[in-house]
């Protein structure tokens, strides 16, 4: 296929571009990869040679021929060929027509990467038009089409599709100054273009595109600021969208000192300080409860600014509804889950949250007064333990003359005769939503989705114990019982507001 010249030529550039296959695939338009490797192990284990070798010679020469001459009757692919014979490989084929026609096989250069350099040059050459454009693409190793989708991109649409002009011996000195200086601006256009891109691709992202024009009138100051050294300030403002004034207006109010410089750091220790699960408005129920006076919305937007974004929700896996295994008593609750005062209505569920060491249930209940969670349990399993454990220690927190209700799902923990045999003895109302309604206990799921965002989404568990993970969960609990504050209880926490009311000492 090779010749010993040829795979030693393409071993020494592979060593002089520092191990790149690459850059030798794009100069020499072979080997593949593989073979480049198996060439260089082969320099290497005859001392800096490569032997000389024919593994081909059971090839005929008139089976060369028919195999070369159907590779040009059939559009010049080498796949075609191969497969339509059956014979010989890729590699073995080029080989035979460079070795019969040479200088006539087609070479693909799809692989090549083009800067935007190359492309610049390619453009240029198109718009003057000394030589066609199909020659121009089969030159550099592009489809017609690609060409003109440069042009588009560089010049825009209003760009003409040529920019013809007279042959070298028929031009004066003057034209071609002209020609030159003409040129000259398109480079310098194509630049600045290049240039104001590539700052909006840093201020933006490539998630959202690279319209200068997305850009706020400050995004598009401080570009046209940075890019002031190379570029003509008339021509940035021209090319981002932006007036002359609103640039004026921009650069005077980024020189004023940041007037809530104090307070971007105290939303930033706000924030941090609940382990990142305070949004916008429990961040601004703290400020207002400390006695800041702030709009939401500046708020909102500096959190923006700061990149500080609570957690996010994920999915809701776990159920334990096992089918009507009881009578079901009535919904009593209907979706209104407002209580006037403590222990009057009490909600209750199981969740399960899934880490590398295993999985762990919570099992809590929830007063509706408050959000407080009265009590709670824990385990690996979702047995009747859990539950009946968690009501046991509920109900302890009852006075005399304290009847909740106490309003579930459908699962099959509470249809339990000892879940059935623990309500009565504690004079607890059992309500029950209907099959496979969840809004009908949403008040539940909300506290899940809360608990979930807040404690468990976002965070790495690989490495945790269940003993440890448990853990974390109750201090989550307790701090969401003492510190974690609710905009609906006028920025305190359930413990707190008790505490105002007297229903706590």
């Amino acid at each position: 296929m090779y010749s010993r010249e040829d795979k030693l030529r393409a071993v020494e550039l592979f060593i002089k571009y520092d191990f790149s296959p690459q850059s030798v695939i794009n100069e020499l338009g072979y080997p593949c990869r593989g073979s480049l490797y198996n060439w260089y192990e082969e320099y290497l284990a005859n001392d800096s040679d490569i032997p000389d070798a024919n593994p081909y010679q059971h090839y005929s020469e008139s089976l060369k021929r028919v195999a070369v001459d159907h590779y040009f009757e059939h559009g010049k692919c080498l796949a075609r060929t191969c497969r339509a014979l059956g014979y010989p490989s890729k590699e073995l084929l080029a080989a035979w027509i460079d070795e019969l026609e040479p200088g006539r096989r087609k070479v693909n250069r799809k692989h090549r990467g083009f800067g935007d350099d190359d492309k610049e040059n390619a453009v240029i050459r198109l718009v003057t038009r000394k030589e066609s454009a199909q020659s121009i693409a089969d030159d550099i190793g592009v489809k017609r089409a690609t060409l003109y989708n440069w042009k588009r991109r560089l010049l825009g649409e209003e760009a003409p599709s040529t920019m013809p002009i007279k042959k070298r011996d028929d031009m004066s000195i003057e034209e071609l100054l002209e020609m030159k200086a003409a040129l000259e601006t398109d480079i310098d256009k194509l630049e600045l273009k290049r240039a104001v891109l590539e700052g909006t691709v840093e201020l933006l992202g490539k998630g959202q595109g690279v319209d200068p024009r997305m850009l706020t009138n400050r995004e598009k100051t401080i570009l046209v600021e940075s890019l002031r050294p190379t570029h003509k300030l008339r021509d940035l403002l021209d090319m981002v969208g932006l007036a002359k004034s609103s640039h004026r207006y921009q650069m005077a109010a980024m020189a004023k000192p940041d007037k809530y410089a104090d307070l971007r750091m105290r939303i930033c220790d706000i924030f941090h300080d609940s382990c990142g699960r305070y949004g916008y408005r429990r961040v601004h129920s703290v400020l207002r409860a400390e006695g800041v006076t702030v709009s939401e919305k500046v708020v909102c937007r500096i959190m923006a600014e700061g990149d500080l974004h609570a957690c996010r929700p994920g999915k809701r896996r776990y159920s334990s509804y096992k089918g009507e295994i009881s009578d079901a008593p009535d919904n009593l609750v209907k979706r209104d889950f407002h209580a006037d005062a403590p222990n009057v209505l009490w909600l209750t569920d199981i969740t399960e949250l899934s880490i590398p060491a295993g999985k762990v249930y919570l099992s809590p209940i929830i007063d509706c007064f408050d959000g407080k969670v009265v009590a709670r349990t824990m385990s690996t399993s979702p047995n009747a333990e859990l539950v009946n454990t968690m009501l046991d220690d509920a109900a302890a927190t009852l006075t005399d003359g304290e009847h909740p209700i106490g309003h579930n799902d459908r699962g099959c923990h509470y249809r339990w005769p000892g879940w059935i045999e623990r309500c009565k003895r504690y004079g607890i109302t059992r309500s029950m939503s209907r099959k496979g309604c969840s809004p009908d206990n949403s008040a539940m799921e909300g506290f899940f989705g809360r608990l979930k965002v807040e404690f468990f989404y976002g965070r790495n568990w690989k490495g945790w114990s269940i003993e440890r993970f448990m853990e974390a969960l109750d201090d989550y609990i307790e701090w969401y019982n003492e510190r974690r504050i609710k905009v609906s209880l006028g920025g305190l926490s359930p413990n707190q507001y008790r505490r105002s009311l007297g229903f706590a000492a």
